[in-house]
This record gives structure tokens, sequence and C-alpha cells, in this order.
């Protein structure tokens, strides 16, 4: 009885979502594709707010200048984007400026109901053969997405930035490809996210996540495309070392002001501790068993210790908690999604005063930590190892039927 009610459970959530060319549609994918139409149609009048940096440095790199090529980020340290980033810009090139950069943020949007599929797709493989509800998974999925979304279109479509929507698809995809179990996968989606943007260094914890045979093989390969894609501008030009010293200046309402840091600028301490913590955290992350709180202790520690304050950084502080709530846990509700978007950005947007938002900032930021990494949860029992009978030929039955509802 209880698995014919299963089976027609099954069939009535399939019919009511439907198949289209013999892929499953899912309700929550049309949502929130809805969703992020109407953001973009709402915030691209006002976007592209950084999109001629990625416009100059792909000119830049492409071209036979002095201060272009290989002694680009010598010359212009300000442009501190990945050459990844810059040869995917260089795709808009045939476009005028106005249709590329408009070509650059759909693109960029679409890729951000791409990773919600992949943060689901990664949560069914995750929670495989555990007997997970994926309707209650896809519930989750939805109304995590409902809070992603508006922080995606605001670095893909308001501020156009690229090299952080490339850094973090990619992370998005080594993620998946962890779950899936191919080290080699990520080790090169994680390598094309710190190739588009440096700081994604922050989330290479996850090959620790691997088995640990992989682990020699994983970190070859992450640190040889690495250094294809940075080295040959260090020995192009020595003097692209001092765009590693870039500054910026340090905002009122940082995080960095409750740790008594005044200095006008970035201090010189600040990059390095920055991506030693991120690190740190993840790797104490995966040692406790909770590889999905990798990139939210990352992006933890860029919004802690940034001197500048976009909004954009929240992006990727919303990719981690639709990792953790996805991945992470069980709830129905994901709690942190939404209380990332609300004190986060709802702080920058409502709190008068530039102490109380760096407050904000600085107080999310121990409190996501401590939970993620100290908060009992309940562990994902994996399947054990097939056994002679009968049972075998229903279990591998029942997990086909998950992969199905899954997509996977």
């Amino acid at each position: 009885m209880r698995g014919e009610r299963t089976t027609r459970a099954t069939t009535d959530y399939e019919s009511a979502a439907g198949r289209i060319a013999g892929l499953p549609l899912r309700r929550h994918h049309v949502l929130l594709t809805a969703w992020t139409v109407l953001w973009f149609f709402l915030v691209e009048p006002s976007g592209g707010f950084s999109w001629h940096y990625l416009r100059q440095g792909e000119q830049l790199l492409f071209s036979g200048q002095p201060d272009g090529g290989l002694a680009l980020y010598a010359h212009h340290p300000e442009l501190q984007i990945g050459p990844v980033s810059l040869a995917a810009a260089r795709l808009t090139a045939p476009f005028s400026p106005h249709v590329g950069q408009l070509v650059a943020e759909a693109v960029s949007a679409g890729l951000g109901l791409v990773m919600l599929v992949l943060v689901g797709r990664t949560a069914a493989l995750y929670y495989l053969g555990t007997g997970t509800n994926h309707r209650r998974l896809q519930q989750r999925l939805l109304i995590a997405g409902l809070a992603f979304i508006p922080m995606w279109v605001e670095v893909s479509v308001r501020f156009a930035h690229l090299d952080d929507v490339l850094a973090l698809f990619f992370t998005a995809l080594a993620a998946h490809a962890l779950a899936r179990g191919k080290p080699v996968q990520v080790a090169v989606f994680l390598a094309l996210a710190v190739d588009s943007k440096p700081w994604a260094i922050a989330f290479a914890p996850l090959i620790l996540a691997l088995p640990r045979p992989a682990w020699l093989r994983t970190a070859l390969w992450f640190w040889l495309l690495v250094a294809i894609a940075w080295l040959p501008f260090y020995l192009g030009n020595l003097d692209t070392l001092a765009a590693a010293k870039f500054t910026i200046p340090n905002q009122p309402a940082s995080a960095l002001r409750w740790f008594g840091v005044t200095d006008p600028s970035t201090p010189w301490w600040d990059r390095p501790t920055q991506f030693a913590l991120g690190i740190g955290l993840g790797c104490v992350a995966v040692w406790r068993g909770r590889w999905p709180a990798v990139v939210l202790l990352g992006a933890d520690a860029r919004i802690l210790l940034d001197p500048s304050v976009y909004t954009y950084y929240t992006a990727s502080i919303l990719l981690g908690t639709l990792l953790w709530d996805a991945v992470g846990q069980k709830r129905l509700v994901p709690w942190w999604s939404w209380i990332a978007l609300v004190a986060l950005y709802g702080g920058t947007l409502f709190l008068p005063s530039d102490p109380a938002r760096g407050f904000v900032r600085l107080a999310f930021v121990v409190v996501s930590a401590a939970y993620v990494l100290l908060w009992p949860t309940q562990q994902t029992r994996r399947p054990r190892p097939p056994v002679r009978g009968g049972g075998d030929g229903r279990r591998r039955t029942s997990r086909r039927r998950e992969r199905e509802l899954v997509g996977a």
C-alpha cells in the first residue's frame, strides 16, 4: 500500500509539473523565471553601472597598445578582473556598446536561473538514496530563489559585474561536480572561478570535500589551470605584482571600522587576511562535514574585511546561503537566504547610519559563520552498499525514480 501511494503521488506530481521535449518542467522553474524577468526589466534601465571596466579591459587585453596585452594589469591595476572574464566580455565586441551591454546583462541574469537549477540538482544528488521528499526540496529551492534573484540581478544587471557573475557561476558548477563525485571537473570549475575573479580562491576548500585519494590530483589540476591563466601576465611584465597592492577607499559603513581600522584606504594586510580567513573557515567547514557552508564562509570573509560596501557583494552571500539552505539542511523554510537579504540589502537601503550598517554586516558574518559551523544539523546518511537479493533491484529502481524526479 505504501509503495502504491508513493507511486500514485509521484505520477500526480509529474502530471502537474508537465514535460517539455521529454525533460521535466518544474513549476518552481517557471515561477523563478518569471521572477527573474520581472526584476530584469525593473533594474535594466539603470543597469550597466560598471560595464565600462569590462569593455575597457577586453579592448586593452586584445590590443597591441603598450599598456595592453600582457602588460594590462601592470598599467591598469584598477581592473581587478580575471582574464577569463575579459575574454568573455570580448564576445560582445561585435555589437554596439549599448547592445553589447544589454546582451551581457541578459545572459548574466539567465545564468542565475541556471545556478538555481544546479543547486537544486546538487541537493538532490547529495540526498540521493536517503528518502528525501523532492517536492519539499523544490519548495525550499523556490522560497530561497525568491530571495536570491533580486541580489543576482543586482550584480548581473545593475552593476553588470560579469567577473563576479562568472566566478559565482563556476563555483556553482564546482559544487555540482562535487556532488557528482567528479574531481577533475571540480578543479576545472574552481580554477575558472579564480581566473574570472581572484577572490574566488576562498572557495578552494571544496577540493577537500572530495575523497582523500583525489586531493593531490585535483589540487594539481586546479593550480595548473590558475597558473596558465595568470602566470603569463606576471612573466610578461613583472610590474604586474604591484596590481595586488591596489587599494580602494575604506568606507564608513565597512565592518572594518568596528575593528578600529580607520585607514582611508585598504590596509596592506587586508587582502591576504581576507583570503586566509575565507580559506581557513572553509577548511574547518569541510573538517566538520559541512562542505555546503564553504561558499557562505568565503563570502562572509569578504564582506567582513572588505573596505567597500557595494550591494553586489551580497550576491556571493546569497549563493552561499542558497547552497546551505538547499544542501546543508532540510528545513522547508530557507531562513538564511531571507535573513541575508533583509539584513544586508535591507540594511543598506533603510538604516540611516553608516556605523549601524557596518555593525549589521559584522553581526551577520559572526552569527552565520557560527551557525553553519557549530549548530547541530541532521547528518545525511549515505546509502549502504547494495546487498544480494530482491531488495537490490527495488533500491536501484527507487534511486532511478529519484533521478528522474529531480532531473539529475
